[in-house]
């Protein structure tokens, strides 16, 4: 039995002030969590998590309650991001990448009739990003419609969405890049007069604004995510935003097996008529919580989880904060690198909640990407690519169906020159003059 579990068996856990607990958490803390990162000496890592003790107070309290599953701190969870983002609901999930499943799987119900996504339609998206924006068309068997991005906003070109658009397009599903809205009054009015839905992946993005409004509230649906290098972090975790009423019970119904029945785990009979429906096939009376209405998923988080969530949900204004002031830091550093580099640029009308900071290098500049990012690494300081790039040319991808609008030339030069730095809330200024000297070093070695 390890010191520490010796010294949790001494602890009243019908008081949680206890001071024994407080010490003990103040120690573990100090020593394995929130370690100092010293430039030149610790890596600086690209992306982390920033975790108090009562984010672990949270989750000893769920534990305490020995539920395990999706209970109280779930639903109180899923009513506090509702209100934070002003959505009309939200549902949590075990990822940021369910949640793009659930909220894609959601559109897909036979109860949508007409509007219902089928097999074959067409989904309009970009193919620089994360995978799990697109994978759940393509594996619901409809058919991506790949529209360029800007640079340097890096989001969708607005423009030629337009040109995307047939007699099966069904849907815009494309995420806000690396926190920087994208321009959702274009995107929404197209949706509404081509009679399209919309899903906001939101999941790098919580706490960016567009012209005043928080985004993932403009879709039908949107999604979030709670891995540690997210904005707030549950460990894993995420959430559907819904916005459209009609779509509540639907995602509910996928998310929980393709269940039926609305009753929370370990109640009974919500609906008053268990035992009184006549579904399918089925004989009349089955018991309601057994009938499926949709073929589904179980996608539910632990209780555990949604306690951390709670107590990380308070601090996401100081973190929202902090990675703006860290993106700011970092633009007025680099712009005497600008003869190199294109510098991230804020969507008109928004207000990004940076999760990166992004770096393209400029045609014509004697900085190699690769031989860069490694140079960065072997000092030290974490970098990654756009995700996946140009989708189209990963290996996953190099057979689906789709289409795509003109060449994909930006999404391409991403792919080749693109790459981003941290800006999250456990870096500061001194991580930032130590990262600006080791680019002013390797400008000047190359030159």
């Amino acid at each position: 039995m390890s010191k520490n579990i010796e010294i949790l068996k001494g602890v009243d856990f019908n008081n949680l002030n206890d001071e024994n607990l407080k010490k003990l958490l103040i120690e573990k803390f100090s020593k394995n969590i929130n370690k100092p990162i010293i430039p030149g000496e610790s890596y600086i890592p690209v992306s982390g998590k920033v975790l108090d003790e009562d984010d672990i107070l949270w989750g000893i309290e769920s534990m305490m309650d020995a539920w395990l599953t999706a209970g109280r701190f779930s639903l109180k969870l899923e009513r506090e991001l509702a209100k934070y983002f002003g959505s009309r609901f939200s549902l949590l999930v075990n990822s940021g990448s369910s949640a793009n499943l659930l909220a894609f799987y959601t559109l897909t119900s036979t109860k949508l009739l007409e509007r219902a996504i089928k097999p074959g339609d067409e989904i309009i998206t970009v193919a620089a990003g994360f995978p799990t924006t697109i994978s759940p068309m393509i594996q619901f068997g409809c058919i991506p419609v790949f529209v360029d991005v800007d640079i340097p906003t890096y989001n969708i070109k607005v423009e030629d969405i337009e040109k995307a658009i047939s007699p099966k397009t069904k849907a815009i599903m494309i995420a806000h890049a690396l926190g920087n809205p994208f321009n959702l009054s274009v995107v929404m009015a197209i949706a509404k007069k081509y009679n399209l839905w919309v899903v906001e992946d939101n999941c790098d993005s919580l706490g960016a604004t567009y012209e005043g409004k928080k985004t993932g509230t403009f879709g039908d649906l949107a999604t979030l995510s709670f891995y540690p290098a997210h904005h707030i972090t549950m460990g894993e975790g995420g959430a559907v935003m819904i916005n459209n009423a009609s779509l509540k019970k639907i995602s509910e119904s996928f998310r929980d097996w393709g269940r039926d029945c609305w009753c929370a785990p370990g109640k009974e009979n919500t609906c008053g008529e268990r035992f009184s429906y006549k579904l399918g096939d089925l004989p009349e009376g089955y018991d309601h919580k057994y009938i499926y209405s949709h073929i589904g998923f179980n996608l539910k988080v632990t209780d555990m989880q949604a306690a951390v969530g709670l107590s990380q949900l308070t601090k996401a204004d100081y973190f929202v904060a902090r990675r703006k002031e860290n993106h700011k830091i970092l633009s007025e550093m680099f712009k005497e690198f600008e003869e190199h580099f294109i510098l991230p640029k804020a969507t008109v009308n928004s207000d990004p909640s940076w999760f990166g900071f992004m770096l393209t290098i400029r045609e014509g500049s004697t900085i190699e990407r690769n031989k860069f990012v490694e140079y960065l690494e072997q000092n030290k300081i974490g970098t990654r690519l756009f995700f996946g790039g140009n989708l189209l040319r990963q290996p996953a991808y190099s057979t689906i169906n789709y289409r795509k609008v003109d060449d994909l030339k930006n999404t391409d030069t991403i792919m080749n020159n693109t790459f981003w730095l941290g800006v999250w809330p456990g870096l500061k200024t001194e991580h930032f003059k130590y990262i600006t000297s080791i680019v002013r070093k390797y400008i000047n070695e190359i030159k």
